[in-house]
């Protein structure tokens, strides 16, 4: 059923991957996406969540940033950072409101859109979509407690850590890259970890002497990956990653 929908193959095998809709059947995942339209947002562009209130998305390609900003002091902090599989907003889902938040595209854009209340009938339609809806709403708020953890009980150096370790992409190999995070910015990595693009760049800067890591334009290289965990929280083992 789903080669004869709109949607090319690849389509299917994104949302195949995401947390929300893994091993969904051919007719309900032709279903759900018979139901959504495409959307395109061009990198940079931000709106505020209370703009979409009455949509949900899933990531096609890109990433999201949601942000919380203090208009009095221009902070901003990341509460997610969501990648192609990935959907928004899953508070609105749940309670009809949206999140008090802002979302920031990293990148160009591609996505799956649907009225929210649509997507919250067809869930009540399909209560075994539950199986992946209630572990992926888990992970969110997991994420959201290790962040507060971390603003609330860590300082620059260890929070930047755990964002780092969260991200590592390849631990066997001699060269331990990163994912999702890897181009962005020293300014988004500081609005990741509640900090200032100064301070993230100080201390980047300091690892890279002491050969914790390299820097290549944009680009962290983790080199000494046990040097870079003896940062994190406990010194003994990798912190939880963020499925993102």
């Amino acid at each position: 059923m789903i080669n004869n929908l709109p949607n090319d193959a690849s389509t299917a095998e994104i949302l195949r991957s995401s947390g929300l809709f893994r091993d969904v059947d051919d007719e309900l995942l032709g279903d759900i996406l018979h139901r959504m339209h495409r959307e395109t947002w061009a990198r940079k562009r931000t709106v505020a969540a209370e703009d979409e209130n009455k949509r949900f998305h899933v990531i096609l390609s890109g990433r999201l940033q949601v942000v919380q900003i203090n208009e009095e002091t221009g902070r901003i902090v990341t509460l997610f950072l969501l990648a192609p599989g990935d959907a928004f907003d899953i508070l609105q889902l749940l309670t009809g409101t949206p999140c008090e938040g802002t979302f920031v595209a990293r990148d160009d854009l591609d996505l799956l859109t649907l009225p929210v209340d649509e997507m919250r009938e067809w869930i009540s339609a399909h209560p075994e979509i539950n199986r992946n809806f209630l572990p992926y709403l888990g992970q969110q708020i997991r994420n959201l407690t290790h962040l507060a953890g971390d603003l609330a009980l860590h300082d620059t150096e260890t929070r930047l850590a755990h964002l780092i370790m969260r991200h590592v992409d390849d631990e066997a190999a001699d060269h331990h890259h990163l994912k999702l995070i890897n181009d962005l910015s020293h300014e988004v990595l500081a609005e990741m970890i509640g900090s200032v693009r100064a301070v993230v760049n100080r201390q980047l800067q300091h690892w890279r002497k002491q050969g914790i890591v390299s820097l290549d334009h944009g680009h962290i290289h983790i080199e000494k990956l046990q040097a870079l965990l003896n940062r994190t929280r406990d010194h003994k083992s990798l912190p939880p990653k963020f499925n993102s």
